[in-house]
C-alpha cells in the first residue's frame, strides 16, 4: 500500500514534520510505502514547510522588527529558484509577546526581506502573510522597497497603523527596479476585505491588542489609505478578497508590488509538486489541531482533499478535535474518514500534552484498518 502523509501542524503541540514522523512510523509498521509532505497555509512555519517539501536552502537576514528593533528572520531559496519570505519572522505576533500595540507595529522588515530575496536573484517571491502583529496596510514593507509616503507638508515618513491618516500622497516611482520586475505571490488564508466590519482591523485588531476605540481608528486609517491608493495608484483594493490579511498586507502586495493573492495551501501544494506525488497513491492522510468549520474554507485540509479527490485518492483526517457535522459535510470532498485523536472528556491541557501519544495510537488504528 502506498500512503502520502500531508499534515499541517497541530498548533501548540506538534509541528507538521513531527506529525509526519509519527504517522509514517505507524504505517511503515504495517508494511506500507509512505511519502511525507509537511505543509503550512501561509502562517508560521511556512519557510520550514516549503524547505522540507520542496528542498532548497535557508538564508537569515538581520531586519527591522515590529517595533523597530533588529531581529533575525529566515527566508528560503527553493530548488526552483523561488524565494519564500514569512511575514511572521519579521513582524509576527510571537515577536511582540504580550506587548501588543497594533497601531505602532511595522512591516518594514518584511519589505527588507523581499528586497534581499530579489537582490539575491529570485525572480519569484512567495510571501507567507499569516501570523502578523501589524495593521499598517503593508506601508512599512512598501517603504522598505522604495515607495514614498508623504504627509500634508510634503515630508516623507513610514506610516504605521496610528499614522495612516497622515498620508497625503503616495509616490510609487521609487520602488526598487528589481522588486518591480519580480513576480510577487502572497500566501493568503483569509478572504477578509481591507475595511469594514469584516475587515483587517475589526476582525484581527483585537488579537493584536486593539481596544474598540483603537479598532475604529485603525479602520479609518486603512480606509484613508485605500482612498489615496485609488487616487494616486489607480488601484482599488478596499473590498478585494484577502486585502485585509495581515493588517492590510494583502492590499499592499497587490497595490504596491503588483502581486497576486493566492490560497496559501495551493501555493504550497504547487511548490512541493503534490499533484505529481499523489498519482498512484492509495490513500492520503492529513491532519491539524481542530477539524472544524474553518477547515472547509480554503484551509490545509480543504486544499489537500480537493486535489486528492480530483486524482481519485481518498483522504483520511487525524485531528486533535473533530466536529462531527463538519466531518459529514466533508464526505463529498472525498474525505473518507475523520478521527479525533483525543479521548473523549480529556481537558485541553492534557490533550495538548499527550498529543504525540494520542496521534501514534490513532495512526496505528487507521493503519490497521487501511492495510488489513
Amino acid at each position: 500500500m502506498r500512503v502520502l502523509v500531508v499534515p499541517d501542524s497541530f498548533k501548540g503541540s506538534l509541528g507538521a514534520e513531527e506529525v509526519c514522523d509519527v504517522v509514517r512510523a505507524a504505517f511503515e509498521e504495517r508494511g506500507a510505502e509512505v511519502g511525507t509532505i509537511p505543509v503550512a497555509d501561509g502562517g508560521e512555519g511556512s519557510v520550514d514547510a516549503l524547505l522540507l517539501g520542496a528542498g532548497g536552502e535557508r538564508r537569515t537576514d538581520k531586519v527591522t522588527g515590529p517595533y523597530g528593533e533588529k531581529v533575525h528572520a529566515d527566508r528560503a531559496i527553493l530548488r526552483n529558484g523561488d524565494a519564500v519570505v514569512e511575514l511572521a519572522q519579521a513582524a509576527g505576533l510571537t515577536l511582540v509577546g504580550e506587548d501588543r500595540r497594533a497601531q505602532d507595529t511595522t512591516t518594514y522588515g518584511v519589505g527588507e526581506q523581499i528586497l534581499a530575496a530579489v537582490r539575491d536573484g529570485a525572480d519569484r517571491v512567495i510571501v507567507a502573510i499569516g501570523g502578523s502583529a501589524t495593521n499598517d496596510g503593508g506601508c512599512g514593507a512598501a517603504a522598505a522597497c522604495g515607495v514614498r509616503f508623504r504627509d500634508a507638508d510634503g515630508e516623507e515618513f513610514v506610516p504605521t497603523g496610528a499614522t495612516l491618516a497622515r498620508i497625503a500622497s503616495i509616490d510609487p516611482e521609487g520602488l526598487d527596479d528589481v522588486v518591480r520586475a519580480a513576480d510577487i505571490v502572497a500566501m493568503c488564508d483569509v478572504d477578509n476585505p481591507l475595511t469594514g466590519p469584516k475587515g483587517a482591523s475589526a476582525i484581527f485588531g483585537p488579537q493584536k491588542g486593539a481596544d474598540p476605540a483603537t479598532v475604529a481608528m485603525l479602520d479609518a486609517g486603512l480606509a484613508h489609505l485605500a482612498a489615496v491608493i485609488r487616487r494616486d495608484l489607480g488601484v482599488d483594493v478596499e473590498h478585494l478578497e484577502g486585502a485585509g490579511a495581515a493588517g492590510g498586507m494583502g492590499a499592499a502586495l497587490v497595490a504596491f508590488f503588483g502581486g497576486e493573492l493566492q490560497r496559501g495551501i495551493d501555493v504550497v501544494l504547487d511548490a512541493v509538486g503534490f499533484d505529481r506525488r499523489v498519482r498512484g497513491v492509495d490513500a492520503v492522510v492529513t491532519g491539524e489541531g481542530s477539524f472544524d468549520s474553518q477547515s472547509l474554507h480554503g484551509k490545509v485540509i480543504h486544499g489537500i482533499a480537493t486535489r486528492a479527490h480530483r486524482a481519485g485518492v481518498p483522504v483520511h483526517v487525524l485531528a486533535g478535535r473533530v466536529d462531527p457535522e463538519v466531518a459529514a459535510a466533508a464526505e463529498p470532498l472525498g474525505i473518507a474518514s475523520a478521527t479525533s485523536i483525543t479521548p473523549e472528556g480529556t481537558p485541553i491541557e492534557a490533550a495538548m500534552a499527550g498529543a504525540r501519544d494520542n496521534l501514534a495510537r490513532a495512526a496505528a488504528e487507521l493503519a490497521g484498518q487501511l492495510t488489513s
